[in-house]
């Protein structure tokens, strides 16, 4: 175990996982990233589970952001309501004597209901590398949001269950007989994502063809996986469409998510920017623990 001492620790604490940073002012001196992630813990558990996790970084504070906030996480830190600045807002862990532990608070709009865990802390990191950005900044993921900002405030979002919806198909539906490979099949995906954004309804009938074509045709997995990755961005893309239609739309996200939206929105005609997650996330959390003698 290594013996860094930074200054404090950034903290990106999630359902699956939990990724740390050993900072020094904004610069990082050492990763860690670890499986214990909100969805494994009971509230009792995190606690022990951070130290564990920072052993060898000494006794400095952690500003973390994610689900550890959420009702079933080790704190609930309260939600802020749109309209509202993207700045971060911090709540301290009650009763935690190894360190001061911080946790961002998350965003909620009341209609249509919404919220977001995490996200926030992104949002704020872009804006203070574009902080004259106004648009729409959309963050691929089990659960894609899409976010509209305007003069440094979050104005609305919505979320979309893509990545579930995805995975359960791909891992649990009939479909699972009909795909595999990387889906990387480009002109499969750009078909598909044309379609269902043209014709939501129409291209709904779409999902048993994947089953069909391989049973009847020659549609091989590796392009139904494709397709079945365009149908589901093409319909998120029509059921947003008045949220980023029209204006500058920031990506966040995977290496393997941003430039699948990227092509689908470029499919609209919308060139999108793309901005590495981790980024973002540490210049947010950043941003969060330089409020830290404002708020407490």
């Amino acid at each position: 175990m290594s013996h860094t001492m930074p200054d404090w620790i950034a903290a990106d604490w999630g359902t699956t996982h939990l990724r740390l940073w050993a900072m020094r002012g904004h610069e990082v001196l050492e990763r860690r990233a670890t499986d214990q992630g909100m969805g494994k813990l009971s509230p009792a558990d995190f606690g022990a589970v951070l130290e564990t996790a920072v052993e060898g970084w000494g006794a400095a504070p952690v500003v973390t952001c994610g689900m550890v906030g959420s009702r079933q996480g080790w704190f609930e830190a309260p939600y802020a309501p749109v309209p509202c600045a993207a700045a971060p807002r911090l709540v301290r862990v009650p009763d935690h004597e190894a360190r001061p532990v911080y946790i961002a608070c998350g965003v909620r709009q009341d209609s249509p209901p919404d919220v977001m865990r995490g996200e926030e802390t992104q949002i704020a990191g872009l804006l203070l590398r574009e902080p004259d950005f106004n648009g729409t900044v959309c963050l691929p993921g089990t659960h894609t949001k899409w976010v509209g900002l305007r003069d440094g405030k979050i104005m609305r979002f919505q979320s979309c269950m893509t990545g579930e919806i995805f995975d359960l198909l791909s891992r649990q539906s009939v479909l699972r007989h009909s795909l595999g490979g990387a889906g990387d099949d480009l002109a499969a995906f750009e078909a598909a994502c044309s379609d269902a954004y043209a014709n939501p309804a129409l291209a709904y009938g779409a999902l048993f063809g994947l089953r069909a074509g391989a049973l009847l045709g020659d549609l091989d997995a590796n392009a139904a996986t494709a397709r079945l990755s365009g149908l589901l961005i093409g319909w998120e893309l029509a059921a947003t469409h008045e949220i980023w239609s029209g204006g500058s739309v920031a990506l966040i996200g995977s290496p393997v998510l941003s430039p699948l939206y990227k092509r689908a929105l470029a499919l609209c005609g919308i060139s999108a920017t793309v901005h590495d997650a981790e980024d973002v996330t540490l210049a947010g959390l950043y941003a969060a623990q330089q409020t830290i003698g404002d708020q407490t």
